[in-house]
C-alpha cells in the first residue's frame, strides 16, 4: 500500500441548487487500499461518488486522481482515465445480455486483453458465467450486482467506486459480495466504498470516514473506528 494517495479530495463542497450537502469534506485513498465511507442516508456519501466520477459538479474544492485535476474533465475522460463507478442502484442495460453488458464496459479500451478480462469476469462470478446469454432484467437483485462490478472490471480502472453494494440483497449474497470485494483488493483494486452495513464495510476496509450531514465527523483505520463508542452506539448497534 502507498503513502502517496491515488484519490485525494480536498475541502469539498457540493450544493443541490442553494442546499449544501456537502461541506468541507476532505480524504484521501492510497493505491491498493480500501477505504470506506459510512453514514446515514442523506449524509452525502453518493453525492461524493458521483462528484469524483463527474456526474455531479463541486461547487468548491478539488479532487484529483494519480495526480491529475479532475475538476477540469467531463465523466468519460474520468472512466477513460481509470476511475470505474459501481452506482447505487447497478444501472446495468436491462434489454442486454450479460455479455453484451460486460463487452460494451471494454468499448473505449483498444488494448488486446479485452478477451481475458471477459473470462477473469466470469471465473469470479460463475453466476454470471451460467448466464451469460440471458438478459440482463431477467437477472436477480444479486446477479445484478455481480454484473454491474462485472462490467465496472472491464474498463480496468485503477479505482473503483462501489455505492451501497449490499442494498436490497439477501444475506448469503451480501457476502458473496464482500468476499469478492476483498479478493479484488488482494489482487491489487483501489476501492472506495459507500455502504450502510457499517459492520461489513468495517471488516473489509483498511480505513474509515464518518459522514454525518454532508461533513466528516470521524476517520481512522477501521480496526480502530469500529470500537469507538460513537459509532458503536449509531452503526454497530450498540
Amino acid at each position: 500500500m502507498s503513502n502517496i494517495p491515488l484519490l485525494a479530495v480536498t475541502d469539498l463542497w457540493i450544493a443541490y441548487e442553494r442546499i449544501n450537502a456537502v461541506r468541507g469534506v476532505s480524504f484521501a485513498v492510497g493505491e491498493g487500499e480500501i477505504v470506506t465511507l459510512i453514514g446515514a442516508n442523506g449524509a452525502g456519501k453518493t453525492t461524493i461518488l458521483r462528484a469524483i466520477s463527474g456526474l455531479l459538479p463541486a461547487a468548491r474544492g478539488s479532487i484529483t486522481f494519480a495526480g491529475e485535476d479532475l475538476l477540469r474533465l467531463p465523466a468519460h475522460l474520468r472512466t477513460q482515465g481509470g476511475i470505474a463507478h459501481v452506482p447505487e442502484g447497478r444501472g446495468i442495460f436491462g434489454n442486454l445480455t450479460v455479455l453484451e453488458n460486460l463487452r460494451l464496459a471494454a468499448y473505449a479500451r483498444t488494448d488486446a486483453g479485452i478477451a481475458h478480462d471477459l473470462e477473469e469476469v466470469l471465473e469470479l462470478f460463475p453466476r454470471l458465467a451460467e448466464r451469460r446469454q440471458q438478459w440482463g432484467n431477467t437477472l436477480s437483485g444479486g446477479e445484478q450486482q455481480m454484473l454491474a462490478v462485472g462490467r465496472a472490471l472491464m474498463s480496468r480502472g485503477r479505482l473503483l467506486l462501489l455505492d451501497e453494494p449490499s442494498m436490497g440483497l439477501a444475506p448469503m449474497l451480501v457476502r458473496e459480495i464482500f468476499r469478492v470485494i476483498q479478493r479484488l483488493n488482494r489482487q491489487g483494486a483501489t476501492i472506495l466504498l459507500v455502504e450502510q452495513n457499517a459492520h461489513l464495510a468495517l471488516e473489509v476496509a483498511h480505513r474509515a470516514y464518518i459522514l454525518e450531514t454532508g461533513e466528516i465527523s470521524l476517520f481512522g483505520p477501521s480496526c480502530e473506528l469500529k470500537h469507538h463508542p460513537r459509532v458503536r452506539e449509531a452503526y454497530l448497534g450498540g
